[in-house]
């Protein structure tokens, strides 16, 4: 089985190069389109559960698969990305919090290995950020990357009134790219931004 088979979500095709993720006016509710512009992920933050829950449905209303915290309060934690239609974990997303740096490593949920890491790029945005009053209305902007710190993409985010921003993926060969684009989708989510 090749490494894109093995991380594969059952029932999702995300193999565009470039989506587009906005974020509803209200709460964290998402969805992400492909290069056409067809919805192909949805997902919204469960209200009033012990521990943050994201589940996802691809354009047809099925779900594909889940995002859990692994604890009640996780700012800096890890969260598991779950195959809705397998029950398989697939990838652990750990998110090592500082006021001047946004990183999430992207782990094997069976042995744990780094697979990629999605970092923030620029010091001084970052802590705009977390510590200006409406520094969440920075756009933010993160660049992923493989094991050995090769560029494979970038997250761009766009000034507008609701989150919206940019996945592109230059080169997902070192990379299982649908978990890593489905990471992607939720580090908004679950930094509340």
């Amino acid at each position: 089985m090749s490494e894109q088979q093995e991380y594969s979500i059952q029932g999702l095709d995300l193999t565009d190069d470039s989506y587009t993720v906005e974020q509803s006016l209200i709460r964290n509710k998402y969805k992400a389109m492909d290069e056409a512009g067809n919805v192909v992920v949805r997902g919204k933050q469960k209200m009033l559960k012990m521990k943050e829950e994201f589940p996802f449905t691809d354009a047809d209303g099925d779900d594909v698969f889940t995002v859990k915290a692994g604890g009640i309060i996780d700012v800096a934690g890890s969260y598991v990305l779950t195959d809705s239609q397998t029950g398989e974990d697939l990838v652990i997303l750990d998110n090592d919090y500082s006021v001047m740096q946004d990183t999430w490593k992207i782990r094997d949920a069976r042995d744990e290995r780094k697979i990629a890491q999605i970092d923030s790029r620029g010091a001084l945005v970052t802590l705009a950020r977390n510590v200006v009053p409406f520094g969440g209305w920075i756009p933010h902007k993160y660049e992923i990357t493989d094991i050995d710190g090769n560029h494979v993409g970038n997250i761009d985010g766009q000034l507008s009134l609701k989150d919206r921003y940019e996945i592109t993926i230059d080169d997902a060969s070192s990379v299982p790219e649908e978990p890593i684009i489905a990471a992607a989708m939720v580090i908004d989510a679950i930094q509340g931004n």
